[in-house]
Order: C-alpha cells, then sequence, then structure tokens
C-alpha cells in the first residue's frame, strides 16, 4: 500500500512542476475528437480578385444580401508570394493547395521550383473523390495549382498534359485548344482521358445542361476553346456544373468523402478591366453557388465549406455618390492589390478559421480537418 501511494506521488509530480514552463495537460482522445469533429468533405470556394470592395459591391446590388451573411466564421489571410508583396493567382492558389509560399507564376512549386504535393493529391491518397470548376479555363492558375506542377503558370500545354495524370474525378473548365490539336507535341488527351475511364465531351458536342453524368466513370468537360465567356456575355455553365459536381461528389459521401474546389474566375477579369458592372454580375453568379454550398453542407453535416479569395484586383471602392441601387466605382489600379483578404467558414471545423494568419495556413486547417 505505501509502495502505491509513493508512485502515485511521483506521478502527480511529474503533472504538476513545469520547471519554470507552462503547463500542459495531454488531452484525452475523446476531448481532441470533441474538439475536432471529422470532416468527410471539403468544398473550397475561390472568388478570384474578390476583396471586400468587390463583396460589398455585389451585396449592395443585392438589395444588402450577400450569401456570406449566412457564415459565423471570418477570418483574414495574408497574401503576399514569396518575392512579392503583391501575389498573382499562380502563387495564391499554390499557398492555398500546397501549404507554400512561392514566387508570382509558379503552379505547385517551392520558391526554388521542387514540386510540393496539393492538398487534391493527399486527398485522393486517403481514398476522396475529388472535383474542379472554374469560370476560366481548367489550365488557368488557380485550378492548375491544385494538380499540375510547373515553373511557369503560361506552360498551359504542359499544365494540361499534368491534368491527365492527375486522377482528379470531376472537371469542367474552358481551355479545349490545350487538350486537342496541340501545337508542340500533337497529342490527343481527349483519347488519354478516354483511356484512362474519362467520359469527355465539350461545347461543341453538346451543352453542359443536356448532359446525362455517370456516377461511375470519371468526368470531363470543356466548355469553350480559349476563355469562357463572362455570364453577362451568356456564359450559363457554371451554376450546372456546380451543381452536377456536388451530385457526382455526393456519392462517394458513404466512402471516404471528397474535397472539390469551385472558383469564381472572372470575378478577377471584372477587376483588371477596371469594369464594376463586370465585376458585380459575375459576383452575383457566384454568390449563388456559396448558397448552394452552405445548402449542401446544411444537409451533409461532415462538410466543410470555405470560401475566400486568392488576393484583390483592381483596388475598388464604392465612391461616395453612390446609392443602393446605382453604385458609382473607382479603381486604383488594372492589376491586383495588396490588401489583406477575408475568409468564411461554414459547416464542421469551420471554427478553425477565424483570426489572422497567412495564405498557407488554409491548406494547413483543411489539412488539419481532413486528418490527411
Amino acid at each position: 500500500m505505501r509502495n502505491s501511494i509513493f508512485v502515485l506521488s511521483i506521478i502527480f509530480l511529474c503533472f504538476s512542476c513545469d520547471n519554470g514552463q507552462t503547463k500542459k495537460l495531454v488531452e484525452s482522445p475523446l476531448k481532441l475528437a470533441e474538439t475536432h469533429p471529422m470532416v468527410k468533405n471539403v468544398i473550397l470556394l475561390i472568388g478570384d480578385g474578390m476583396g471586400l470592395g468587390q463583396i460589398s459591391a455585389g451585396m449592395y446590388s443585392q438589395q444588402n444580401h450577400t450569401a456570406l451573411e449566412r457564415c459565423k466564421v471570418v477570418g483574414i489571410h495574408k497574401p503576399h508570394a514569396s518575392n512579392k508583396l503583391v501575389t498573382d493567382s499562380a502563387a495564391a492558389a499554390t499557398s492555398f493547395a500546397c501549404g507554400v509560399k512561392t514566387y508570382n507564376g509558379a503552379i505547385g512549386v517551392t520558391k526554388d521550383t521542387l514540386d510540393v504535393e496539393s492538398i487534391m493529391s493527399l486527398a485522393q491518397k486517403s481514398g476522396k473523390k475529388t472535383g474542379l470548376v472554374a469560370s476560366s479555363t481548367i489550365v488557368h492558375a488557380t485550378p492548375a495549382a491544385f494538380y499540375a506542377h510547373n515553373k511557369s503558370r503560361k506552360n498551359y500545354e504542359e499544365i494540361a498534359a499534368d491534368l491527365v495524370n492527375s486522377n482528379v474525378d470531376f472537371f469542367v473548365g474552358g481551355g479545349k485548344q490545350f487538350f486537342s490539336n496541340r501545337n508542340s507535341d500533337g497529342r490527343d488527351l481527349y483519347a488519354e482521358l478516354r483511356a484512362k475511364g474519362y467520359i469527355i465531351s465539350d461545347f461543341l458536342e453538346s451543352e453542359f445542361a443536356t448532359l446525362e453524368i455517370s456516377k461511375e466513370k470519371k468526368f470531363g468537360y470543356l466548355t469553350a476553346n480559349k476563355d469562357p465567356l463572362p455570364v453577362a456575355q451568356g456564359r450559363d455553365y457554371l451554376i450546372d456544373a456546380s451543381k452536377a459536381a456536388l451530385n457526382y461528389l455526393e456519392n462517394s459521401i458513404e466512402d471516404d468523402g471528397f474535397f472539390l474546389m469551385i472558383e469564381g474566375s472572372q470575378i478577377d477579369w471584372g477587376g483588371h478591366a477596371n469594369d464594376g458592372d463586370y465585376v458585380v454580375s459575375e459576383f452575383i453568379e457566384y454568390d449563388k453557388i456559396i448558397d448552394l454550398a452552405l445548402d449542401f453542407a446544411d444537409t451533409h453535416p461532415n462538410t466543410l465549406v470555405v470560401i475566400t479569395a486568392d488576393h484583390e484586383t483592381g483596388g475598388l471602392a464604392i465612391q461616395p455618390e453612390s446609392k443602393m441601387d446605382s453604385l458609382s466605382y473607382a479603381f486604383t489600379s488594372t492589376y491586383h492589390t495588396g490588401t489583406m483578404i477575408p475568409v468564411f467558414a461554414y459547416g464542421q471545423g469551420a471554427e478553425d478559421f477565424g483570426g489572422i494568419y497567412e495564405n498557407t495556413a488554409i491548406f494547413d486547417k483543411i489539412k488539419l480537418a481532413l486528418d490527411l
């Protein structure tokens, strides 16, 4: 009995004494599970170029409402690149996708041009299905950072070839010219994708809305030969493709879940053009996709939705003479700006996205949430 009391005393002292250091108690596995409930599905929504000015303009243009108001957790990320205070989409998306700061123009590589594994690849290794949807080309900087590795974002044919080897389950975006009738090597990436079991279609073969998508096979659809049109000029696939992606990936929830990235690419293009109406029309469409993703999380409790931007574009400001139904805009640049960027989170694990942090933390937080 005396020996037992001695041993218990030693154990108590080990946990009580910290030698002047801050005391830390190890949490039980049950407590950790309560702190970080299991997330099976992640929907990452990237509104390219979507800073607070763009969000405000879109909100006021919709009678002072945006789907983002449904999110109760809001953080801020620091978007700078490794070599420039003002980032580009390639460096910023690589930070989200791969968790490293890199130089402007880099796709899925470090500042020393070494390949870095992406969150999408890690998700695949854990058995998750994956999807990419964009209103740009599918080889554009933001989607490319999730599957490709290249020293330059402009090497579109090389990036398209990386998509063939990426094993992504579902993708929709423009850029057909980089997959067929290639100038550099004559490869037919359509044929190579079909040989890997993909159902591949494009805007010349059928309208996206008319497609019947099998959940049993991988799927790809190319929406334009080059860049897709702005929504104000008739582009009509982004909402349908986002719905189809969620419907397709929902099939995997009973297994290991999924990772899906949807980019509202052309919010950025409106900023580059210093065209406030362009920005707002793209945001309004994207706001519907945000609503769609949040609704999905409501009905699928193990889903985390993260909404952010890679950077702000144009330095958009709403002018003093503006009214709710008649906004007046000013821009400070035709390029990106260095302002910090809001992060909105919803669903399981959302609480980890509050605060101020580097853009690389988006990768870290998603990786932790999915236990990759």
